[in-house]
């Protein structure tokens, strides 16, 4: 008599059919992943609301409970975009990679205190740079595909003022009176940012005035890039079959760029 195959030839095992889970809700193009994907830029913005919002009140036991939940739920996101990643080390290399670490050392580890608590807010990091989001959100909302570098801007500015404002708050409010608190620190993010400097507030030292040079620098250029995409002429975006220019004016005919002929959907199609 025939004895019935064992359970680890019968089929994938639990370890595959969880990670074949994994990576269908973050990376395949079916309705539940859709949806999975929208989850998760649910909660990262109503993240960085908690975090901005705690940013100006006293530190209390609820905060610090939140802040765990907070962290497990991130700390479960890290580790299952890690255990579906086909280069791990091209991974660990990115920007968002070490913010989102960042950002675990800071919801789950309340010894660290106040003090680093700006870390939580690099957690913006990662608002719609991953879950293939832009892809998705470009098909289901007609205002953000027809808006989309305006938002975008607005997310890269938002980001970084919250972040610099985080960096000053924390280098500073131990040492300078002018900086009690992250009202204070974002004054002056947003006084250095758009060039007014009152003067009422100022960073002193070297590690001061380098903060101060940064948030000049690379502050200023993302204002600007904001102000060139409310200002500059309305474009929709389909991509040119032959040259790739994505960009053209609403009712253009031939591209730009190799006088290609356009077939650009209108509002109706």
């Amino acid at each position: 008599m025939t004895s019935p195959p064992s359970p680890a030839l019968s089929g994938p095992s639990a370890g595959a059919r969880l990670l074949a889970t994994i990576r269908e809700l973050y990376e395949d193009d079916t309705p539940r992943a859709h949806r999975f994907r929208y989850g998760l830029l649910a909660f990262d913005v109503l993240t960085v609301l908690f975090v901005i919002a705690t940013s100006f009140m006293p530190r209390w036991r609820g905060i610090t409970v939140a802040d765990a939940v907070i962290g497990i739920t991130v700390l479960a996101d890290f580790s299952a975009r890690f255990a579906i990643s086909r280069n791990r080390w091209r991974d660990l290399a990115r920007p968002s990679t070490w913010a989102d670490i960042a950002a675990l050392v800071s919801f789950l580890g309340p010894i660290v205190g106040e003090g680093a608590g700006f870390l939580r807010i690099l957690r913006t990091v990662r608002l719609l740079r991953t879950y293939h989001i832009l892809a998705r959100l470009r098909q289901d909302s007609r205002f953000f595909s027809r808006n989309e570098e305006v938002i975008l801007a607005v997310v890269n500015l938002s980001v970084f003022i919250f972040v610099m404002t985080g960096i000053v708050y924390t280098t500073q409010h131990w040492s300078n009176p002018h900086i009690r608190n992250y009202v204070d620190a974002l004054y002056f993010t947003v006084t250095s940012l758009t060039t007014t400097g009152y003067g009422d507030v100022t960073l002193p030292g070297t590690l001061g005035r380098l903060i101060s040079v940064v948030i000049m620098f690379a502050g200023v250029t993302l204002f600007l890039r904001l102000a060139q995409v409310l200002f500059r002429p309305h474009k929709v975006r389909f991509p040119c079959p032959v040259c790739g220019l994505q960009r053209h004016d609403p009712d253009a005919v031939h591209c730009k760029a190799c006088g290609t002929v356009l077939n650009i959907p209108d509002e109706g199609d």
